[in-house]
């Protein structure tokens, strides 16, 4: 378990990021160590003030001002090391977001490749409308040239089939016959209905 290597590797990122952050690091600890410098100083000059002896607080003191002078000059350099940090991630995420971005738009060209490119989408739904144009045309000619009474004769039959899948009994035939006209003016209708509905 603790013995395998890592699949991982380390990148010159990678470990450039991990030097300037243990670099921020001891940056900080030199801080801790100044600012209890800094306190010790102050509490000499203090004890010395107390004993009467000023040349040795006053000693006290100015280190304790270099000591604060070496405290700003640390907290400019870590500020600097902290945007400086913040700058290389952020890069890595931008160089990350890049990528994504290139093989999205690669992956987009191999589906438009696979597809045939805008002409091959066209000349298929060219060939569609044809097909649909073409199926049309023989919808209407076939409906052309049946006659008043085989259309009749398909129509029975058709409410027979009806009937027989949906298991429901067919009405009584009416014993008189329609007029002729009126039974080729309700065919027409139904025809054109038809059309209708395969165009939409």
């Amino acid at each position: 378990m603790g013995n395998s290597s890592s699949t991982h590797k380390i990148s010159a990122q990678d470990k450039a990021i991990l030097d300037m952050k243990n670099q921020r690091d001891k940056l900080h600890q030199y801080q801790r160590r100044i600012t209890v410098l800094t306190d010790r100083e102050k509490a000499i000059a203090k004890e010395m003030l107390a004993k009467g002896d000023k040349p040795k607080a006053l000693l006290a003191l100015r280190r304790k001002k270099y000591q604060e002078s070496l405290l700003a000059k640390t907290d400019a350099q870590l500020e600097q090391l902290e945007k400086l940090t913040s700058s290389v991630e952020f890069a890595l995420v931008q160089k990350d977001v890049v990528f994504g971005l290139q093989q999205g738009t690669n992956v987009l060209k191999e589906i438009h490749k696979e597809m045939g490119g805008l002409e091959h989408v066209e000349k298929l739904m060219g060939e569609t409308a044809e097909a649909v144009a073409y199926q049309q045309e023989v919808s209407e000619m076939l409906g052309g040239r049946i006659s008043n009474q085989d259309e009749d004769e398909v129509e029975d039959e058709l409410e027979a089939l009806e009937a027989e899948v949906t298991g429901v009994p067919l009405p009584e035939v009416p014993t008189t016959e329609l007029p002729r006209k009126e039974r080729a003016k309700a065919r027409q209708r139904e025809q054109e209905e038809q059309r209708t509905a395969m165009l939409a």
